[in-house]
């Protein structure tokens, strides 16, 4: 079993979009990834959750979950396909986010990234990640969005 994560900004654009399917494709035949981690703070995450859950549809062998940072509210929602990291309970809501990045920085083994700046939460989190020797793909470097 091989793991990826994600970490991208907030505002990522949506042009991303097929360098992300592009880099989860190449990870699951040349790397034999099957499990997904991402959160769900931003338009980065939004963008791999929808992708993956059409993607496993394309590669049944896969999994994938929402990582939350905080326990549900709402008990009309599906939560079929998120989990929550050990330890979660003992963190004050403050710290959530970062316990739960640690926690993905972790239990994986490669990272997909759009940090098209070094400033924030998916920065640090992504240098992190390489920092601990995981194998870490900046879709910024080579994404360039057309401006009209």
């Amino acid at each position: 079993m091989h793991v990826c994560t994600f970490f991208g900004h907030r505002d990522t654009p949506e042009g991303i979009k097929p360098y992300i399917i592009k880099a989860i494709e190449e990870l699951i035949s040349t790397h034999g990834v099957d499990t997904f981690y991402v959160g769900n703070q931003g338009k980065f995450d939004s963008y791999v959750r929808g992708i993956l859950r059409s993607l496993s549809e394309k590669y049944p062998h896969i999994r994938y979950f929402v990582v939350l940072a905080y326990f549900p509210k709402k008990n009309d929602e599906d939560y079929s396909d998120t989990i929550i990291p050990d330890g979660l309970e003992l963190v004050h809501p403050r710290f959530a986010i970062a316990h739960r990045n640690e926690w993905l920085v972790k239990n994986a083994d490669f990272v997909i990234g759009y940090i098209s700046r070094p400033i924030g939460g998916a920065n640090r989190y992504f240098e992190l990640a390489k920092k601990r020797g995981k194998t870490a793909i900046n879709l910024a470097e080579n994404f360039t969005q057309t401006k009209g």
